[in-house]
């Protein structure tokens, strides 16, 4: 039945996966619109269940993820190439990581750049520190950047490495169900796969359609700095059909005419705001607090990846860590492919140091100078920030920007920065979803990214709309569970892949037990083979 609904509709797709996720979102958006109230309710009454008796499974999870990716990077197996091991990358470096920033968290790095330190500075999560004291402001760039650093970077480079290892080095389709090859065997090309899969797109769709409502909001606070324009639900709604509509446009002109160009003028705009606050803000102030943050964080890092606020009965670590962890793991299936798209050739040492390191240090000079030049506002004075902040976190960086030169020029350069940061997650979601959604032999059609481009966008409306923010922070933790579950499979799928790739075992063999058999006594240190690679059916 579905196979004749494809061709009705012109489609080019697994059936099972396209519309067993299509059907979901719809089915979420009709309950949602007439019945948001009770929707909203419902996944606030799961998110705290998740949070009081899961929350420790999050926090394990991705800390233990990022002691495995380092460990892999400077293990034997660093030296093996996504791909051939005479491939070479398909893009330089600075391209590289102009588009892993563009299509990560761009989007969120706009919105809690300010907003987050403020927030820690004037509310210290820890007992005994007085808000607004210098403890305070040093404890509140070490929670931004535990927040946004390597375990962020963690739950995407994961997936990326994964998926780019199955991909360019076994010949396996691009998709989240091929990195169970070696647990499942050909049972990823039926309904175990597709299971695995649907859970990808709809992570994907949820976890983007947050980022796009976070990024309205904030778009409605910035058009109503500048222009007056009233912040409401219709005009949200108003701004997500315009930016999607733009997305959809990026989307039908594919990686390198729309993502790349989009992605590279971004990174260009986001560097003149970030000088332009550098060079008319406390420069010496940024420099020595981004030098002392750096000594901080990796001071805390090794306990703070631990805590759990077991001896506290407080809600903040759901509110922050727990929310951005979900939220991100909700993201790790479209950025895990996207970085995968991209990194082609590179070896696992350069893939993990990359992926990790470098927008780990961007992460630092951003929250360096938004985070400390606003610290520094609201220690002066100058502006109630931190009352704005609290109030409406949309507003944080506009109502910062006020304490400048030229407030309403860098506002609208940073209302421009976040029309494209949307577009470029919008769109490279939609391309990554198709990916998902369809074999490897059937063509990328426009209007099946578009498609998906529309859905992220009704999908961001109709949560908005069921709740703003709360709703948003809701929906994501609660859904993040399923592929936390996901990522610890796939550590031990790609674990084992490497060990038989190591020691030059085919797939086939892996998944058959023959890839590791007794070494014969006498035979002394296992040499590096040739590998062997074998071509899977991919039907």
């Amino acid at each position: 039945m579905l196979e004749r609904l494809q061709r009705r509709l012109g489609l080019q797709t697994i059936p099972g996966v396209f519309f067993t996720s299509a059907g979901v979102a719809t089915l979420f958006v009709a309950l949602a619109v007439p019945f948001d109230e009770a929707v909203a309710g419902s996944f606030g009454l799961l998110t705290g269940w998740v949070a009081r008796n899961l929350g420790w499974f999050y926090i394990l999870s991705v800390s233990a993820l990022l002691i495995f990716l380092l460990g892999l990077a400077v293990s034997r197996y660093g030296d093996i190439r996504l791909g051939a091991d005479d491939s070479r990358p398909d893009y330089s470096n600075l391209t590289w990581f102009t588009m892993l920033f563009a299509a990560g968290i761009g989007t969120i790095l706009m919105f809690w750049g300010v907003a987050e330190p403020v927030s820690h500075f004037s509310s210290p999560p820890f007992d005994g520190v007085q808000p607004g004291s210098e403890r305070a402001a040093s404890d509140a760039m070490t929670i931004a950047l535990y927040h946004f650093g390597l375990h962020t970077w963690t739950i995407f480079a994961l997936p990326g490495l994964a998926i780019g290892y199955f991909a360019y080095r076994h010949n396996l389709p691009m998709r989240i169900s091929s990195l169970f090859y070696p647990i499942l065997g050909e049972r990823v090309y039926g309904p175990w796969g597709w299971t695995v899969d649907v859970i990808a797109v709809l992570g994907t769709l949820f976890g983007v359609a947050t980022s796009l409502g976070l990024g309205t909001l904030q778009l409605n606070s910035g058009l109503n700095y500048l222009f007056g324009t009233p912040s409401s639900g219709l005009v949200q709604v108003a701004l997500i059909a315009v930016i999607t509509s733009i997305a959809a446009t990026s989307v039908a002109l594919g990686l390198d005419k729309g993502v790349k160009r989009l992605s590279q003028l971004n990174i260009l705009l986001a560097m003149a705001l970030l000088a332009f606050v550098l060079i008319a803000g406390p420069t010496v102030f940024i420099a020595e607090g981004m030098v002392q943050s750096v000594g901080d964080y990796f001071d805390a890092l090794p306990w703070l990846a631990f805590w759990t606020e077991t001896f506290k009965e407080t809600d903040w670590q759901r509110q922050w860590t727990l929310f951005y962890w979900a939220w991100t793991i909700s993201w790790a299936p479209y950025v895990g492919i996207f970085i995968a798209r991209i990194s082609r050739g590179r070896t696992i040492r350069e893939f993990v140091a990359g992926v990790l390191f470098a927008p780990t240090a961007f992460t630092l000079v951003w929250f360096g100078i938004f985070g400390l030049s606003a610290i520094n506002v609201e220690m002066g004075g100058e502006i109630a920030l931190a009352e704005q902040v609290h109030k409406d976190p949309s507003v944080a960086i506009f109502a910062f920007l006020e304490a400048f030169p030229f407030s309403g020029l860098a506002s609208a350069l940073s209302v421009v920065i976040i029309v494209v940061f949307f577009t470029t997650s919008s769109d490279s979601a939609s391309l990554v979803i198709d990916m998902l959604t369809r074999r490897d032999d059937q063509p990328s059609l426009v209007r099946q990214r578009i498609f998906w481009a529309v859905a992220q966008g009704v999908i961001a409306a109709t949560l908005l709309l069921a709740g703003g923010l709360d709703a948003l922070q809701n929906v994501i933790t609660s859904l993040g569970l399923p592929f936390c579950i996901l990522l610890i499979f796939m550590a031990v799928a790609l674990f084992r892949a490497l060990r038989a790739d190591y020691r030059g075992y085919s797939m086939n063999e892996l998944i058959h037990g023959r890839a590791f058999p007794e070494v014969e006594a006498g035979s002394g240190t296992k040499q590096e083979s040739e590998y062997v690679r074998e071509t899977v059916d991919r039907n």
